[in-house]
């Protein structure tokens, strides 16, 4: 059997798959088992942030892997603080805690929030607020924190506690504060499995009131716009507002599986000993890849990011077949008049690997991404969207 055939029969149904077997890679470029060279806008779903094999990220993790592979956290490692310390500074928040996922960064932000509110209020005061299209997760908890009930239909019953607010309405979310008694209120500054749809920045310097008014917290879910991908090192950055605590993962690893809760000064002692824990948390082979790849994210490079994205909206902005284009950064939605699995299917005849988000066609390519390299991309995908293709 070949590769595709094995993973068919021993790999769980959860994944539809494009028929395409990844092989190797370098930079913005991967190839597949017959050699094709195809130029990745995805990277992996937000993941590869310096592309693949990148040399400074490979080099620290190697090192690492030669020195300290593993460690539970009842010793101190190096690279845990040092990339604890990194993001603190970066972001002025007060204290880290690492995961291994996304979800699971999301997981501690909950609790987190649910202790502080507990604590300071009793422990009647545990809903949080999310919004409608949102995504934060696929555990249990992190399902019923996401407000699409298509993701809730088969896993029923969730974890109790949540409730959904219109985005961008700000009345929506005020009228849930008085409904129900509150911990935190969660958001994506740019829904991305909800469509590549930012929120607005009145909507959100709103909500940044309303909390600081009834004490409740802001968690904010940078699990895929975080680590320099809206052109700000993270999202929230752009809108001029200041989390309780932010979570972050994908990009911040640039390939190895890490999550991070960055926790403010309100919540910067929420947890003591034995409250939270991981025991992959902080690997220090994980922590030194992204320390390899934070320390790079400067104003310079996140400029770079930003003339990149205007680039490609000046391109596909009224091209042929396009209807219109949403997000920030490098982080963009695209709406076509075809069909999206059709013009991701042209793409990928034609060298170029792109994502979906609900009917879109969703664009992520590493934010290093050589101009020579994203102008053919782009050629590409005004081809695949062009109505006559």
């Amino acid at each position: 059997m070949d590769i595709k055939e094995i993973d068919k029969q021993y790999i769980a149904n959860t994944y539809t798959r494009f028929p395409v077997q990844l092989v190797k890679g370098a930079g913005c470029l991967v190839y597949d088992e017959e050699g094709k060279e195809y130029i990745d806008m995805g990277s992996g779903i937000a993941v590869n942030t310096f592309g693949y094999c990148d040399d400074v990220w490979r080099h620290a993790v190697e090192a690492q892997l030669g020195t300290l592979q593993h460690s539970s956290n009842l010793y101190y490692t190096e690279p845990c603080a040092q990339l604890a310390q990194l993001i603190c500074k970066k972001t002025d928040m007060k204290k880290v805690f690492f995961a291994n996922s996304g979800a699971e960064a999301n997981e501690c932000a909950i609790k987190a929030a649910r202790k502080y509110a507990a604590e300071k209020y009793g422990s009647e005061y545990y809903t949080i607020i999310t919004l409608k299209n949102s995504f934060h997760g696929r555990t249990i908890t992190t399902l019923a924190a996401t407000g699409q009930e298509v993701f809730h239909k088969d896993f029923l019953p969730l974890t109790e506690g949540f409730v959904y607010a219109k985005a961008n309405d700000l009345e929506d979310v005020a009228r849930l504060t008085k409904e129900y008694k509150c911990a935190a209120i969660m958001f994506e500054c740019i829904q991305g499995e909800g469509g590549v749809l930012p929120l607005s920045k009145a909507f959100l310097h709103g909500i940044e009131k309303l909390a600081a008014e009834k004490d409740i917290l802001l968690i904010a879910d940078e699990v895929q716009t975080g680590n320099g991908r809206t052109g700000k090192l993270y999202a929230y950055m752009n809108y001029d507002i200041k989390p309780d605590i932010f979570t972050t993962a994908k990009g911040l690893g640039g390939g190895l599986p890490i999550g991070a809760a960055v926790m403010g000064e309100k919540v910067k002692n929420v947890f003591d000993a034995g409250s939270h824990g991981s025991t992959f948390g902080g690997n220090p082979v994980c922590c030194a890849g992204a320390i390899s790849i934070l320390e790079r994210l400067d104003n310079s490079f996140l400029n770079s990011v930003k003339e990149k994205s205007s680039y490609i909206i000046k391109e596909l902005q009224g091209a042929d077949g396009v209807k219109s284009i949403s997000g920030m950064g490098l982080m963009l939605g695209v709406e076509t008049v075809k069909p999206a699995s059709d013009v991701i299917s042209i793409c990928i005849k034609n060298g170029v690997l792109v994502l979906k988000a609900k009917d879109k066609v969703r664009l992520l390519p590493p934010l290093n991404i050589p101009m020579q390299s994203l102008k053919k991309a782009v050629a590409i995908i005004k081809y695949a969207v062009a109505l006559d293709k």
